[in-house]
């Protein structure tokens, strides 16, 4: 059986079959738009990409960061993650985006 994702919200399930996916929102004070790119594996979900449209109150471009078309793109280096769990705040001008 291939990986797939599986996302869970307001009580009901639903599962897409991918190996990777993006995920996008809108920064609750600086109101920019930040995307993260994952890859799901074996081991667990991968954040293969960071991009966010400027940079302000605590959302600074990562180490390496390049400057692309407007966006700070660079590669964060973290551990695999078994899940995501989303919030929100209600600050946000728009909700989570995939």
């Amino acid at each position: 059986m291939g990986l797939a994702l599986c996302i869970v919200a307001g009580g009901k399930a639903m599962t897409i079959a991918t190996a990777v996916f993006s995920l996008s929102w809108s920064h609750s004070v600086e109101k920019t738009e930040w995307r993260e790119n994952w890859r799901i594996t074996e081991q667990g979900l991968e954040l293969t990409e960071a991009r966010v449209k400027g940079s302000g109150a605590g959302m600074d471009p990562g180490e390496g960061a390049r400057l692309e078309d407007g966006w700070w793109v660079w590669t964060p280096e973290t551990p695999l993650a078994p899940e995501l769990v989303l919030a929100a705040s209600g600050a946000t001008v728009s909700a989570w985006r995939l």
